[in-house]
């Protein structure tokens, strides 16, 4: 080998090894100033083929050069100069792609519009992500927002669901940085927003962690925390210190919902008092303490050991979901948590669950409990529900504020650093007599006329 060849093997390697350090030390660097560069390129010029392949082109009707057809019988040869006096200008079809628009870089990938063909919806590019992120190599791609003839799509170059490092944080009031969204936007559980949490997975799916990093988040704020631990309180008995109240019997819940109800009753009739529609909209010297109620393990509520049982079940069931239909206004929001949440628990679940309007979807051992959680959004939330390993603990399927599903993972706390958070703010916790409003409740007469839907059948 010459010495010419030699310094050029010696030159690319140094070169593969310098971009290959450079990816693994700072890899944002690295994809704003190559990788994306490198994607914008290969997009826009393979973006006729792959809007083809994913049925997303239209036929147009152009002006082209053609040549007539010439059939032709055996061997036989045509020079370029006979095939030049049969050109003709003709009007013809052709597979025209939507055009993209600006390609943008992000920190996880790239953004970029597409316009609408003539007849298209964002639906037809919902049904083609997958394809779509195969053709540009990408992990995954998303679409993001759509306005009148145009969609937004967010591709990400990598899983930002892989390593969590965020730390849990408090940002306003009932508002907590639980995790990380699959768009790499914050995971925020805003109880102002979405004022009621359906919770589902299996054992060692990362259920506990989110109520950790919960507890964790809303510890610090002048709120009520009330736990219903159906396990004996062995979950939430050592947060104790920060729970106003704490049942852990059915017993014990029945009467908890019973004191919780009439306090919202107190509070409705506050608000007619001062005539306003909800605790918010109250001078604030006059505002109730609001109140966050975590439900661990909600199945055992609706379990029946005999029909001894029935009449407490009923009861139970019904002051829950009033809670969950008159809580917002009221300033009660609710946090249920189950491993498994099935139809065949009765009505009153499935009243419960319609109220339920956040959905948090983790890896599950039945298609019945994660149909219950996501059923009535996206089928591809379903399908994404089912594909969760059990190598990635804390991830689930969201649905939020914006109605839209997303992956999510939640970032990792272990009780020990929840129950030190539990201690720190122990102080905040308000009593039972600081929650109650001292004002006269509304009848039960004149609750009823307001839900006469209330009670599950």
């Amino acid at each position: 080998m010459s010495d010419h060849m030699v310094w050029l093997v010696l030159g690319v390697a140094s070169l593969v090894s310098a971009l290959c350090a450079w990816r693994l030390l700072h890899p944002v660097s690295f994809w704003y100033g190559l990788g994306f560069p490198v994607k914008v390129l290969t997009v826009y010029f393979t973006w006729g083929n792959v809007a083809a392949g994913c049925g997303l082109t239209r036929k147009r009707r152009r002006l082209r050069w053609t040549f007539d057809g010439l059939p032709v019988l055996g061997n036989a040869t045509i020079t370029v100069a006979s095939l030049s006096h049969k050109r003709k200008l003709r009007r013809v079809a052709i597979a025209k792609p939507p055009r993209l628009g600006i390609i943008r870089p992000c920190k996880l990938g790239f953004r970029l519009n597409v316009r609408l063909m003539d007849g298209q919806t964002p639906e037809d590019y919902s049904a083609r992500l997958s394809n779509l992120a195969h053709a540009w190599r990408v992990h995954s791609v998303r679409l993001t927002s759509w306005k009148p003839g145009r969609v937004t799509l967010l591709a990400t170059t990598g899983d930002p669901l892989t390593t969590v490092t965020l730390p849990v944080l408090s940002e306003g009031l009932l508002r907590v940085r639980v995790g990380v969204l699959d768009t790499g936007s914050p995971w925020v559980l805003d109880f102002t927003t979405v004022p009621h949490w359906l919770n589902t997975g299996a054992t060692q799916s990362g259920k506990s962690t989110l109520v950790n990093a919960l507890i964790t988040g809303l510890a610090s704020q002048p709120v009520a925390l009330v736990g219903f631990d159906l396990k004996g309180g062995v979950e939430l008995t050592p947060y104790s210190k920060r729970l106003t109240a704490l049942a852990t019997e059915r017993a014990e819940c029945a009467g908890l919902l019973n004191d919780l109800m009439t306090e919202v009753k107190r509070r409705m009739a506050l608000c007619r008092t001062h005539t306003v529609r909800n605790i918010w909209k109250l001078p604030e010297a006059l505002r109730p303490i609001s109140v966050v109620v975590l439900v661990d393990e909600v199945a055992e509520l609706f379990l029946m050991a005999h029909k001894g049982e029935k009449d407490e079940i009923a009861q139970t069931a019904t002051q829950l979901l009033r809670l969950a239909q008159l809580g917002r206004a009221f300033g009660v929001y609710l946090f249920v948590c189950g491993q498994r949440v099935g139809s065949d628990l009765g009505p009153g679940v499935t009243a419960l669950r319609s109220q339920l309007s956040g959905r948090v979807c983790h890896r599950v051992n039945d298609p019945e409990t994660a149909n219950m959680t996501l059923g009535d959004a996206d089928p591809a939330a379903l399908v994404a529900s089912r594909q969760i390993p059990a190598s990635m603990p804390g991830t689930a399927i969201v649905i939020g504020e914006d109605g839209r599903w997303y992956r999510a993972r939640s970032v990792y706390v272990t009780e020990e650093e929840a129950e030190r958070a539990a201690e720190t703010y122990a102080d905040l916790t308000p009593t039972w007599a600081e929650i109650t409003t001292t004002v006269e409740p509304i009848s039960d007469e004149e609750l009823n006329t307001l839900l006469p839907e209330s009670a599950p059948a």
